[in-house]
């Protein structure tokens, strides 16, 4: 790895205490939610925007490569710095200004996903956008990879309540994409080109995010089913019937298991270890109430059984369930390929079916749950690292889960993004033209690829770096 000893010491004397050296703070720094670490040469935390363009300056002229991260959140290796060189810090930009009267929030990079929620409802507007790691994971980083999460199917994804950007490209030229207005007709735009690039076209240093009104009320219900088939063929006929719950997660029997291992409780007394959709519908109140009659009419047609939440209290302990699913597999595995792919609505019997046919075939266990409401599955395989076949055969199911989805109509990410981890499969998604066009605009936004390199477009097998054990905050383990 290339060291940059003279770039690094003109960083210093123009940023100061602003670029931290010391083995700790790169340490810090080397790795993200994959746990795989790379060393940089230094890590920046920019005090005022300006700072990041002083940083690409440099960058750009001695060819470092950089990386930014908020918090370091993403599971594929996007904010490990693969190829060393600087780390940018976004964490102490993180204001949030919520202009309740447009319905906007004018937001930094750093700031939480939470943050921007919680100032939001403060004024009476709802973000919907919700990773599960929304305590700790930064809006740049959202805008970065196109996060999602469980209110996806009715609300859409970052990309949907991106309104304006602003930031700097990779020569440390001060860009805005957008203006703070509800229409931009003006050019290029470029503000889509950059959500979801993953850091490798520019650095985003703020938004203006749209918001909607708060639902005046919310109500639960978790329905049991007899299998995977049986409860994804139920929530394609409630779908069918225009039904658009704001939440329809999923949790298929091995799931189930593990997590009432985990609480000791069981999901349904007399009904343990099913596949269970727990759904969430959020509007005004008539609404809900009209709707209520479809809805529990749709239960007691396809479902073996149903538990509706009285109030929140109750249906937080319901959500608690969901919540423990993910940390709890690791009873099953101390290693797992947590894969966010995307299946098309139709196809949801065929896949679940394929899933039947992998975990016998591989003699793994895959615990799958994910939003039904748009198809965005977390499909987990399972396996003990220090077991030769079982790696093995972690590797052959992953690459046949890719496959399969692919030819299902899916996508082999849905808001993790590629990063590190799914470079082996960009090319089972995408023909060899179109990662041509893809490497173009890399090509044209920064020749120089000084951006997240190492990324996307070259193949590197995570699964085969050896694993930090560290816990990290927003760990379910």
């Amino acid at each position: 790895m290339k060291l940059h000893v003279k770039a690094t010491a003109a960083l210093k004397r123009r940023l100061g205490a602003k670029v931290d050296v010391s083995p700790d703070g790169r340490w810090a720094a080397s790795f993200d939610s994959s746990k795989i670490s790379f060393l940089p040469e230094a890590v920046i935390t920019p005090q005022v925007e300006k700072d990041i363009g002083a940083v690409l300056e440099l960058a750009n002229v001695h060819r470092v490569p950089v990386t930014v991260r908020g918090r370091g959140t993403t599971l594929t290796g996007a904010a490990a710095p693969v190829q060393g060189g600087w780390v940018i810090d976004m964490r102490r930009l993180k204001r949030v200004r919520i202009d309740a009267d447009a319905g906007m929030a004018h937001v930094d990079a750093g700031a939480t996903n939470a943050a921007v929620q919680n100032a939001a409802a403060a004024k009476g507007w709802f973000y919907p956008p919700d990773p599960s790691s929304k305590e700790y994971c930064t809006i740049g980083g959202n805008i970065a990879c196109n996060a999602g999460g469980m209110h996806g199917g009715k609300y859409g994804v970052t990309r949907d309540f991106v309104i304006a950007l602003r930031g700097f490209l990779p020569t440390g030229e001060y860009v805005e994409w957008g203006t703070a207005t509800k229409k931009f007709s003006a050019g290029f735009n470029l503000r889509d080109l950059w959500i979801g690039s993953e850091g490798m076209l520019g650095i985003v240093t703020g938004a203006v995010l749209k918001l909607i009104p708060q639902p005046a009320t919310r109500w639960t219900l978790l329905t049991a089913f007899k299998d995977e088939v049986a409860a994804l063929k139920a929530a394609r006929v409630l779908f069918r019937a225009r039904v658009q719950p704001a939440i329809c997660e999923f949790l298929d029997r091995e799931s189930v298991v593990c997590a009432e291992r985990a609480t000791g409780k069981s999901v349904f007394p007399g009904q343990a270890g099913r596949a269970v959709i727990l759904l969430e519908f959020a509007g005004g109140v008539s609404e809900i109430a009209e709707l209520k009659i479809p809805v529990l009419a749709w239960a007691q047609a396809e479902a073996l059984a149903s538990k509706e939440a009285r109030d929140r209290d109750e249906a937080e302990e319901l959500w608690a369930v969901r919540r423990k699913c993910s940390g709890a597999m690791f009873e099953l595995g101390d290693a797992k390929l947590n894969e966010d792919i995307v299946v098309p609505m139709r196809n949801y019997e065929k896949f679940a079916r394929f899933l039947t046919r992998l975990k016998r075939t591989s003699k793994l266990h895959v615990p799958t749950f994910g939003h039904l409401a748009d198809g965005n599955l977390h499909v987990n395989i399972m396996y003990h690292r220090g077991n030769p076949s079982e790696t093995r055969a972690a590797e052959k199911a992953v690459q046949l889960l890719m496959v399969t989805v692919v030819s299902l109509g899916g996508a082999i990410s849905g808001e993790h993004g590629i990063g590190l981890a799914k470079t082996p499969f960009l090319r089972i998604q995408h023909r060899p033209a179109q990662v041509k066009a893809m490497q173009a605009v890399k090509q044209a936004l920064d020749p120089r690829g000084i951006l997240n390199p190492g990324k996307m477009f070259d193949v590197v097998r995570i699964w085969k770096y050896q694993k930090l054990q560290v816990k990290l905050p927003w760990d379910h383990k």
